[in-house]
């Protein structure tokens, strides 16, 4: 299993804290490779916030005895006090992010950004820019570098405010089949990042035109889907990279490139550096 988190002052005690609107507590992700199953119970919940961003396969969540399956593209929050239940599994390649926050104002703020109490299981794409910020969230609250927790703040919010215009734009796209087929794109686009994927093939497999996807695709992620695509293969090589096990070649083959020297060339025009300065960066 991989697993990358980070706790204020270290501390793995749920927080709840009043002296600021909104303070991050810890956050992390989990991607099960390994591992068969990970579960989480808190019959009785947590003191603080916490959301969870599902970025691909499913979670099985339980909510008042009946399970419910989350899918890729879909995030849950959890309040104060509310019982916690849920499972990831290996077979469903689980990717998951997670934040806990607290703070005095939280509650008006979340409304405010149209996470209102009616708001536990929800879509919110499958954008990578969530992603990107949570995970320079984790390594922020790793660091602890000056004005850490303005910081954390700051990502959180941009979290909240996409989560908003995502909540607006679904309102404002075809209808709501189209959002439903993009969920399932991205999905797919998630779980096949490395094998040959065809556009034109995909949309007239879904009975869609090319140009329709494409348009309404990046309205829901932000990319386009070859962007998406690529994303989320340079995404899947840092992760790899981070892994001294596997040498370039066998990472430019899991992620989809039969060429390593493609592979560091798109590497490079991506991340600004090669696969193997990148490497000596993280050991660095």
């Amino acid at each position: 299993m991989y697993t990358n988190k980070a706790y204020l002052n270290n501390s793995l005690i749920d927080i709840k804290d009043k002296t600021k609107p909104l303070i991050v507590t810890s956050c992390g992700t989990y991607k099960l490779y390994t591992r068969s199953v990970f579960y989480t119970l808190r019959p009785k919940g947590r003191i603080d916030f916490q959301l969870l961003y599902i970025v691909s396969g499913k979670a099985h969540f339980h909510f008042n005895g009946k399970e419910t399956i989350v899918h890729a593209g879909h995030m849950v929050l959890y309040r104060p006090k509310e019982p916690q239940q849920y499972e990831y599994y290996a077979e469903d390649q689980t990717e998951v992010y997670w934040v806990h926050f607290t703070g005095s104002n939280v509650t008006n703020l979340l409304r405010s950004y149209g996470l209102t109490n009616d708001k536990k299981v929800f879509s919110c794409g499958s954008n990578l820019e969530y992603q990107q910020l949570f995970r320079a969230m984790i390594n922020e609250l790793q660091m602890c570098r000056d004005s850490y927790q303005e910081i954390l703040e700051m990502y959180l919010r941009q979290i909240f405010i996409k989560l908003q215009r995502y909540f607006k734009t679904s309102l404002k796209i075809d209808n709501a089949h189209a959002v439903e087929e993009i969920d399932k794109a991205a999905s797919f686009f998630n779980e096949h990042y490395n094998e040959p994927i065809n556009i034109d093939e995909y949309a007239k497999e879904h009975h869609v035109s090319t140009s329709w996807f494409i348009r309404n695709f990046k309205v829901c992620t932000g990319f386009t889907p070859m962007q998406y695509i690529l994303s989320k293969r340079i995404y899947n090589a840092e992760i790899l990279l981070q892994n001294p096990r596997y040498n370039i070649a066998e990472i430019s083959r899991i992620i989809g490139y039969d060429n390593s020297l493609y592979f560091s060339r798109i590497f490079k025009k991506a991340k600004g550096m090669s696969p193997s300065e990148y490497r000596k960066n993280i050991n660095s």
